[in-house]
Formats: structure tokens, sequence, C-alpha cells
């Protein structure tokens, strides 16, 4: 039976993108979002390789992610005397293109907003998958049913939870955690002037813990071990707040003009370093895309992995024509290979290395002209995947 009728659930990135997709594809698309409007600002994603251009290109959007791209931040890794010990390249951390979490949803939101349903301000409470569709019960509006259901709603995916079962079966600790806020830091004497085209952004290490003052426009990064989630409220700001001041607590250099910064932003965001463990993506109607399916926060391959499920589902169930069975088998076979970077390492022990040794060790990598260029070909080997199908016009040549 052909499928028409799909509710995707979360409006940052992954969501979307494949909304739009699938509405320029003749499906009848419903975006819900438990936030009352999509969230600006955040810290910066990136796109690199080959592969992820392509993805672009095709979705129609790569000549908008240019326009308000970001500049290439390279991160100085100071000590206590402001003496640069390590520069690790922009190009290391924020690959050939970069943009502001919300710049990017806001381009995708704009290209699919006159074709798809959003609703903001409620979320899915509940969903029973049958043969027939899944019929879904929400916070607020009434009882619907769908053909299909997509949790594009991250890490902590309540889609996963009603679908997949309980987030720790599918989601594992690594120790750490991080936040982001915005907020200005003086950084008297230390280099601010670039070239055009680059930024700077000053990190600062003491063992399991780093401070990174934002380059331009850019927010603070905070990244730190931790004893467990269950430390703070994640619903609770508050709470989240008290969490970053004690893990910094007695930290110098400009530490605590940053704690300050991040008390007082708006925009303020702490949340667990994860990673998933997940392999198959599909489950009766209900498929999963982006962090929900495939997270290594900070890992630095995430966003390219959203883009690249929305336009692999999305194809596939235009080439299957609408027979969802097929179409999930495919994706689920298809993303098993690129995903694979979501189910190893951590960005947690790289960003603040436990020990002062494993911190110079770090520094001496980058420090060291063909470690450096070992560690850009490693990403660049992970980036970079040649087996991406193309779909055709109907899916490509339909994104304005």
């Amino acid at each position: 039976m052909t499928t028409r009728k799909v509710l995707i659930s979360g409006a940052s990135i992954a969501g979307p993108a494949l909304a739009g997709l699938l509405a320029r594809t003749g499906y009848d698309v419903t975006v819900v979002e438990k936030a009352s409007q999509l969230r600006a600002g955040g810290q910066a994603v990136d796109f690199k390789g080959r592969t992820h251009r392509d993805i672009l290109t095709r979705m129609g959007v790569w000549d908008d992610v240019c326009a308000q791209q970001t500049p290439k931040t390279d991160w100085r890794m100071v000590d206590d005397a402001d003496r640069v010990m390590a520069v690790i390249p922009g190009e290391f951390i924020g690959g050939d293109v970069e943009i502001l979490r919300g710049d990017l949803a806001g381009i995708l939101h704009r290209r699919s907003a006159d074709d798809v349903d959003y609703v903001f301000g409620d979320e899915i409470a509940a969903l029973t998958d049958g043969p027939d569709g899944v019929d879904v019960s929400f916070a607020h509006r009434a009882d619907e049913r769908f053909d299909l259901v997509v949790g594009a709603d991250g890490v902590h995916s309540a889609v996963r939870r009603l679908a997949f079962g309980p987030e720790l079966d599918h989601v594992e600790r690594l120790g750490y955690f991080y936040a982001v806020a915005s907020g200005s830091v003086p950084l008297d004497g230390l280099e601010t002037r670039l070239p055009s085209g680059r930024a700077v952004a000053y990190g600062y290490n003491v063992p399991g813990r780093l401070a990174l003052a934002g380059g331009q426009k850019a927010p603070n990064l905070f990244v730190f071990r931790g004893g467990g989630g269950d430390a703070y409220d994640r619903r609770d700001i508050d709470s989240q707040r008290g969490f970053l001041q004690d893990a910094f607590a007695g930290v110098g250099w400009r530490v605590p003009e940053m704690l300050a910064a991040a008390g007082a932003a708006s925009d303020f965001y702490l949340d667990e370093i994860t990673r998933t463990r997940m392999t198959t993506y599909t489950r009766g109607r209900v498929a999963l895309v982006g962090d929900a399916g495939y997270a290594n926060t900070l890992g630095g391959f995430g966003t390219g992995l959203a883009m690249m499920g929305a336009y692999v589902l999305a194809g596939e169930l235009a080439r299957a024509h609408g027979d969802h069975g097929a179409a999930f088998a495919a994706y689920d076979a298809r993303m098993r290979k690129p995903t694979k970077v979501a189910r190893t390492g951590s960005a947690g022990p790289f960003l603040a290395p436990p020990t002062q040794r494993r911190i110079r060790l770090r520094d001496r990598t980058f420090a060291n002209p063909v470690m450096r260029r070992a560690m850009m070909w490693i990403t660049d080997v992970f980036a970079t995947d040649t087996s991406l199908p193309d779909y055709g016009p109907g899916v490509a040549a339909r994104v304005r």
C-alpha cells in the first residue's frame, strides 16, 4: 500500500530536511516540535568532504549554507600565562563549511514551510503502531493516524523511547558533559586580529575540563567529566547552571568570567555526551533519522549524518513507490556503514583529557606538522562515503 501521510517529530535539522524532501515528492507531511518556535543560534555545525557537499547540492541548499557560513575557527590551546601550546585547525574542528545550527534550521524550515504543516508547542505523548497505520496521541492536539512516523527529535528522542524502548537500551553514557552559552569574555592580551575569513577561539584545559572562549559570534563551550546525568535536572535550567558552576569551581584563567556569562545567557544549553548503539533505525511503520538513531555528541559528523539520513530515507521511499517495508530495509542497509562513526570514539577525552599528561600528548600531536596532517587525513576518510546513491530528479530536483 502506498504511504502518503507522514508525521515527523523534531524541527531542528533532520526533521525539516526530511519534511521538505517528502513534501516535494507528494507526501502529506506534518512536523511537530515541542519548542514554541525554531531555536536560534546554538553552536556551529559543519560539513566536510564530497559526500556532504553532494547532499547539500542535491537538496538545493548548498548556496544558502555557504552564504551564511561562519569563519573557520582555529582553536588556540593556552596555559595559565596565555602561552599558546597548540593550534587545532579550523579545518579539523569545523570541516569545509561551518554554519550556526539555528541558521541551518532556518534555511531548511524556510524551504519547506509552504509545503509542510509545522506545529510548534506540542509533542507526541503516545503512539500505537498497527498494520494500517500509526495512531498518535499528542500532548495538546487531537489524536490522529499517520501512515508513517519519523523520530528526528534528537538523542533524547521520545519517538525512539515509545517505539523502540527505554533510552538507556540504545544510548551509551560516556561520563562527560558539555554546555554551550553565549556571552562576551574579555580576551585582553590575546591575538584576535586574523586573516579575512578566519576566526580564533581560545581553549584552556585542566584535567577533565575544557573552557573554550568562542570566536566571532560563537558561543562559549565547556566540556567536563561528571558523575552522571542524575546529578542535575535536565528540564531545569537553574539546576543545569549549578551543575556547570560546581564542575568548574576553582578553575582559573578566564573561566570565572565565562561562568558569569553562562549564568546570564538566554541560550544556555547543557547535556551529557553520549553515543547510540543502534544499527537498525526502523521498526514497523516508525523510523529514526539523525541523532535519534545515530548520535555521537560533539563527534563532528552528526549534522552531516542527519542530512544524509534524510536524503536516503526520502530517496528510498521514492524508489520503493511508498512501500515503506522495502524502503525502510534499504534505508537501514544504506545507513549502517556511514553511521559506524557514531558508534565509536568519544569527543570527551579529546576535548577534556583526564590527566595533565594526556593534555600534553594531545597538544604535542597538533603542534607536530606530521601528526597534525595525519589527524586531518583521518577525518577526511570518515567524512567521505563514495556509495551515496543518486535518487534522480524525483528527490533532488524538486527541492527549490
